[in-house]
């Protein structure tokens, strides 16, 4: 197994992130078949494989509000209003994606992207582990 740590900052506000290019990077200098795992290791961020411009992060964005609104409905009350939410969104976005590498190339679909998602507003700074395994 390769791993290594890339750095995210993610700024003050909620933010859908693309890191396919570090993850492309990463698995091309891997080189080989296998897979690569990415993770990130908070308890308030997440990892997804969507579809990223032409609206669709503002729409993952405008769910993730619908369905878990910045309130003061959150037993976790510490920080920055409803940031109690950032904890239960790994519930529905987890902290981890698992992409299939052929030949040093990320194995994705045509419009697929690998992007880090945080509404954590109190925390602008992100470590994502990348991992390549092979057998």
């Amino acid at each position: 197994m390769k791993s290594t740590v890339i750095e995210v900052r993610t700024g003050g506000r909620e933010r859908v992130h693309d890191i396919t290019k570090e993850c492309a990077d990463f698995v091309r200098e891997c080189g080989g078949d296998g897979l690569l795992h990415v993770f990130v290791p908070h308890a308030t961020a997440g990892v997804a494989l969507l579809e990223l411009g032409s609206g669709s992060d503002e729409d993952l964005l405008a769910a993730l509000g619908d369905l878990l609104p910045a309130d003061d409905r959150w037993r976790h009350a510490h920080g920055s209003r409803g940031h109690g939410r950032s904890h239960v969104m790994p519930a529905f976005i987890p902290p981890y994606a698992t992409v299939p590498v052929l030949k040093g190339r990320l194995a994705l679909g045509t419009w697929q992207s690998v992007a880090l998602i945080d509404l954590n507003v109190d925390n602008p700074d992100r470590r994502v582990r990348l991992s390549f395994l092979t057998d």
